[in-house]
């Protein structure tokens, strides 16, 4: 385990919930993302646990993806808490657009949250009495930002880089640019030579190894083999996104399944013109791709998840 000063917790969850990294001595305790909603309860107690019987009086959000912004709410009514979310997004959450957001394309759910503040990239604010930065970090997200903290050598990189991946690209599809932009913020991570990163999945990490050097390297590589073939990204977002589904539902039939499926087409076009089959048969295929990866197994026509945990966006198994 990367070891991290003592102001700084991090809960280590499962693949359907982010990381929740927690400032508990801050002046305002802080919580950096949040989880699923389905973890929400877990998340809850967890928090209050490292808080010690302090309220939380900040959220952060590095993005404001399902598996990151799923116990908002629940939070924001126990503890009353500020939520400090990424700009490009305000006016969706104001209005609370499902699609925009991506939850109803992703067949995810997000209990509705509000917020008090944006994080204006560059700008800096204070977490468990250190100032960090606030780095934008397209790619995986157009609006994901990471927080650096140069005296201590500390990244937060939320889904930018993780010890063996990074985040689906999804704005390519649909249809905007990500491949260049996920490759520049490996460079500024690379830039900034991070002495520990804590990721949004997995455990924090550190060079003292070489284990940042080594991330960076595999997601580089990784990036260039997905920008060669951009049905290489969807072929891993489908795959991803159907185990997220079906770690939080346990069992899903090959109808559901295409349901998803042309759920994803319907909100992400670039990716339906890539497939030129039917939401079924890719369905089917997809299954299939999970139990060779021994995800699941499939009985009658009906999926079921052999995991206890997975990840939504790619990267980690069962999502490479």
């Amino acid at each position: 385990m990367t070891p991290l000063p003592p102001s700084i917790q991090v809960l280590e969850r499962g693949w359907l919930s982010s990381n929740n990294i927690v400032f508990a001595d801050d002046d305002v305790p802080t919580v950096v993302d949040t989880g699923y909603v389905s973890d929400a309860p877990e998340t809850l107690r967890l928090i209050d646990g490292a808080l010690q019987g302090r309220p939380l009086g900040r959220i952060v959000n590095t993005h404001l993806h399902s598996d990151h912004a799923g116990g908002n709410a629940l939070l924001t009514e126990r503890h009353g808490c500020q939520t400090w979310i990424p700009p490009g997004e305000a006016a969706l959450v104001t209005d609370w657009d499902e699609d925009a957001l991506s939850y109803r394309r992703t067949s995810q759910r997000c209990p509705r949250f509000g917020f008090d503040r944006l994080l204006v990239p560059h700008e800096r604010l204070s977490l468990g009495g250190e100032g960090w930065a606030v780095l934008p970090a397209a790619g995986h997200d157009h609006a994901m930002v990471m927080l650096w903290c140069e005296r201590l050598g500390i990244l937060i990189s939320a889904d930018a880089l993780w010890q063996k991946g990074f985040g689906v690209i999804f704005p390519e599809l649909e249809g905007v640019a990500g491949f260049a932009e996920q490759a520049a913020t490996l460079d500024l991570i690379g830039q900034l030579c991070p002495a520990i990163v804590i990721p949004g999945h997995g455990a924090p990490f550190g060079e003292h190894d070489g284990a940042v050097s080594a991330a960076l390297q595999a997601a580089r590589s990784r990036i260039e083999w997905l920008s060669e073939d951009p049905r290489r990204n969807a072929d891993n977002a489908l795959k991803v996104l159907l185990a997220f589904k079906l770690l939080e539902t346990r069992r899903m039939s090959l109808p559901e399944l295409a349901a998803m499926v042309q759920a994803s087409f319907e909100g992400m076009g670039a990716m339906r013109a890539l497939y030129p089959v039917d939401p079924e048969a890719i369905a089917a295929h997809m299954a299939q791709e999970l139990v060779r990866a021994g995800a699941a197994t499939l009985d009658g026509g009906v999926l079921h998840s052999t995991r206890g945990g997975g990840d939504a966006r790619g990267g980690h198994p069962p999502s490479t």
